[in-house]
């Protein structure tokens, strides 16, 4: 499957760079009407594994970065696995993600062994100047 960005390239004779193709041509973002309207909640046209949708929120590049995201994810899903119902596809990308999420969530809610340490000598450098103040008072 040829990338808008090389086509446009091709048919623009422009020279291809990295950035041209990096961003995924299916969750790139589409104006939309009314997209910065200066509300702040102006809606966002975006294309997630070739259907496009409205969104509304009031950060639209936050938005257009989470299509991104979920966009590859589909893909990867579909790269590795011979299913073409796009509503499977969702379903085991959101399965990835939601993986991603539990271990980063795991990992942050378990501080690591060298933070433990420190805290702990934190903390008792802070009881002992405590201390030092009740004692001089």
């Amino acid at each position: 499957m040829v990338s808008e960005a090389v086509l446009n390239a091709v048919l623009n004779k422009k020279e291809l760079t990295k950035d041209s193709v990096s961003r995924p041509s299916a969750a790139r973002d589409i104006p939309a009407a009314n997209a910065g309207n200066g509300t702040g909640s102006g809606s966002v046209r975006v294309e997630i594994f070739d259907q496009v949708y409205n969104l509304r929120g009031s950060d639209a590049d936050y938005i257009i970065k989470l299509a991104e995201y979920v966009d590859g994810k589909m893909r990867a899903v579909s790269e590795q696995t011979a299913t073409v119902d796009s509503v499977r596809l969702a379903v085991l990308a959101a399965l990835n993600i939601a993986d991603e999420y539990h271990l980063l969530k795991r990992r942050l809610e378990k501080p690591s062994p060298e933070a433990q340490q420190r805290a702990s000598k934190l903390a008792s450098a802070l009881d002992e100047v405590l201390e030092d103040t009740r004692r001089t008072g």
